[in-house]
């Protein structure tokens, strides 16, 4: 009908009483939160992961045909550029970019339904608005704390060999740093090492030390090394 009286098909749509009902396309048939099919993550351990590598280093453009996720993964580790994809492709993305940049690979992805999962998107830094959680976003991480924490710690945390002398003798040991200029990002990942029960201490006003070694190897079994 539309092609017949050459007018826009939404035109037509509108003018119909029995309206066929749109049909689902692109992102929208895999978004958990907007598809009933769907109704959760098909993995509940990658989202809480790919949330704190977006909290870490990420950042979701709004401009443009469709918003577009994109996370900065440093060169030096390609398992977690390969770690950054799968989550993306698991949870919402039909296709993955990999961008090269000076020292890190950008990992993007496109999709109308991005800001349906990352609620903390807005105008300026993280460090300069507020990150609060969703109630259903606190939810995934309080069931999977340990793949939100590998998230922080793969996107803005390290684990470091430390060396240190006392009385003269030397010694040496492992432990995470984590590190971010959002207090409140700051605040969930000490929420999240507290559901672990991971000991922790402010090594500096930006900065996060979990040095004792039931509480590295706690760490080391959730999120280990970078590579």
């Amino acid at each position: 009908m539309a092609r017949a009286l050459s007018l826009p098909y939404n035109t037509v749509w509108h003018w119909c009483v029995d309206r066929p009902e749109r049909a689902v396309v692109g992102t929208a048939k895999r978004c958990f939160r907007c598809s009933p099919e769907v109704g959760y993550p098909t993995d509940p351990a990658v989202y809480p992961y790919l949330l704190g590598l977006y909290l870490g280093d990420g950042h979701l453009a709004i401009a443009g045909k469709a918003p577009v996720l994109r996370i900065a993964c440093t060169a030096a580790y390609p398992r977690l550029i390969d770690l950054c994809e799968q989550a993306m492709l698991a949870v919402l993305a039909a296709k993955v970019q990999r961008i090269p940049k000076r020292g890190c690979v950008s990992v993007e992805s496109s999709g109308v339904h991005w800001p349906c999962l990352l609620p903390q998107h807005g105008p300026g830094k993280k460090h300069e608005r507020p990150i609060v959680l969703a109630d259903w976003q606190r939810a995934l991480v309080a069931a999977r704390p340990g793949d939100f924490a590998r998230g922080l710690f793969h996107s803005d945390g390290c684990r470091v060999t430390n060396r240190v002398t006392m009385r003269g003798r030397g010694y040496v040991y492992p432990r995470y740093l984590f590190s971010n200029e959002s207090a409140d990002i700051m605040g969930l990942c000490q929420w999240a090492l507290g559901l672990l029960g991971v000991a922790w201490r402010m090594n500096r006003p930006n900065s996060l030390s979990v040095a004792r070694r039931e509480a590295v190897a706690v760490l080391d079994r959730h999120v280990g090394p970078k590579s």
